[in-house]
């Protein structure tokens, strides 16, 4: 029943007409549980307060599948006025974006030159930039363009997806960029072809990966709300020495907030990634497919309404 559950939402998030609605309905239904406000001003409000609480923070301004330059170009606008209101608030937040966003499916052109704008921006206020990884289709020029990118600028890296079968040769092959990765289990429905199917197999190569990343000397961001992969990865960095400057552990706005908050105090760096932005649906969706216990909490509140 969890795994029909799973398929259903993550069908529901890639629904164009839905995406199209629940822009002009707002946040509804339990989202803002997930998504911290519409404008980059509520984010903010969210942001201090988390980093008065000890936390730190990477900020997304949501959209995805954009299909022309002009909302491309405006979604970058909006990836630098965020960027602009880190360094003015003095914030301790990132920024994550998804390239569908900036323009990857329309041209190599509007992507590149979006992106370039953006990490200029960044470059100026000292801010890191994450790109989000998407479906598999998308994973090699994802990956392509970051290495590009990373030939130019030292505050940029990417996310790689334990649950996809090219995962380990794609590490192997960024090795030489001394990549920032963002290490997660993978949130979208892919094919068996090259996808493992079972969640034992995906948590096996997830604590491989994080291993490789480790003793290789990167920076690693474990980003996950499984207790089990956080207490291998405590003892891990333990029995290796790995200082706790090294690597973070990353989670979800509106998911486990006293377990965030319980590894902050236990002296681990702990970053909570925070969305806004009325392009809220599909990220709502993934996130209903993740857990049943979500899907819970939004009933609930749909008929307390």
């Amino acid at each position: 029943m969890e795994n029909v559950m799973r398929n259903f939402f993550l069908f529901l998030s890639k629904n164009k007409f839905l995406t199209r609605s629940a822009k002009r309905y707002g946040l509804r239904f339990g989202a803002a549980k997930f998504v911290a406000g519409e404008t980059i001003e509520e984010a903010v409000a969210v942001i201090k307060d988390l980093n008065n609480r000890g936390l730190k923070v990477t900020i997304d301004y949501l959209g995805e599948f954009v299909d022309n330059k002009k909302e491309a170009d405006h979604m970058a606008d909006n990836c630098i006025t965020a960027i602009e209101a880190i360094g003015r608030e003095k914030l301790v937040s990132q920024l994550s974006l998804k390239l569908t966003s900036m323009g990857m499916d329309i041209s190599d052109e509007i992507v590149m030159a979006n992106m370039k704008r953006i990490m200029e921006a960044a470059k100026n206020y000292n801010v890191f930039v994450t790109i989000d990884m998407e479906d598999y289709e998308r994973c090699e020029k994802t990956l392509q363009i970051f290495k590009q990118l990373r030939l130019e600028y030292d505050n940029i890296g990417t996310v790689i997806q334990a649950y996809l079968f090219r995962t380990q040769e794609d590490m192997k092959d960024l090795d030489e960029y001394a990549p920032n990765l963002r290490l997660v289990k993978g949130a979208y429905k892919e094919s068996p072809e090259v996808a493992f199917p079972d969640k034992s197999d995906v948590d096996d190569n997830y604590k491989k990966i994080i291993q490789m990343h480790l003793l290789h000397g990167h920076y690693t961001a474990v980003a996950t709300h499984d207790d089990a992969i956080i207490e291998f990865t405590k003892q891990f960095v333990k029995e290796h020495e790995i200082p706790n400057d090294q690597f973070e552990f990353q989670m979800l706005y509106g998911i486990r907030s006293e377990r965030q908050l319980e590894l902050a105090k236990e002296g681990y760096t702990m970053r909570v990634y925070i969305p806004y932005g009325t392009d809220w649906y599909g990220y709502f969706m993934r996130r209903l497919a993740e857990r049943p216990a979500n899907v819970t909490f939004v009933l609930k509140g749909i008929f307390k309404n």
